[in-house]
């Protein structure tokens, strides 16, 4: 079996950003069959059609190629307003787009959601969902994973210090793993 590579996007771009951590935790607790990647998404200028020329921008460009490249995508945000970052939302219009050239298609996904209060952005994780619906995604639907109170997970040194989160994470990204074996099987 070969390892997939998977596109790591993340919803906040705060320096000490607690979906950050989370991410390099996931990364870490990655299985062998797994290949995460971070991939940035903060330097994509906000999808406008009018750009959409044959000299695009060059962030929008080196973006689809990288997320046309992977097998699978990890999705981590935090819930703003009730729903996704907006440097989140953009980076799914910018990969959805020209038309007919959608770079998500049929790209099996997992989605964490992790905030600081108690509901663990659950607004924000079914409001992705629904986009990434828009977008041919199959989203892995069990387990979900919203988690709060997301100071309470991390040390000052941003590691996971909470055992049953370390534990459940093992299993997401486990379950992770199979779910995109049904969907890269060659």
């Amino acid at each position: 079996m070969s390892t997939k590579k998977i596109a790591v996007l993340i919803g906040s771009l705060r320096k000490e950003s607690f979906n950050r951590k989370m991410a390099k935790v996931l990364v870490e607790l990655a299985p062998a069959s797994l290949a995460p990647d971070i991939v940035e998404i903060g330097d994509l200028p906000f999808y406008n059609e009018d750009l959409e020329t044959e000299q695009a921008p060059a962030p929008w460009l080196a973006f689809r190629e990288k997320i046309a490249a992977c097998d699978g995508l990890l999705f981590l945000t935090p819930e703003y307003n009730r729903s996704v970052p907006a440097v989140l939302k953009n980076a799914l219009d910018v990969g959805s787009r020209p038309y007919g050239q959608n770079v998500w298609n049929n790209k099996p996904a997992a989605v964490l959601s992790l905030s600081l209060g108690a509901l663990g952005g659950f607004g924000a994780n079914h409001h992705l969902r629904q986009s990434l619906t828009c977008l041919n995604v199959p989203v892995m639907q069990q387990p979900e994973a919203y988690l709060g109170n997301a100071p309470t997970l991390f040390d000052e040194n941003g590691q996971l210090t909470k055992a049953d989160t370390k534990e459940f994470l093992a299993s997401f990204m486990q379950a992770f793993a199979a779910w995109s074996d049904k969907f890269n099987a060659a």
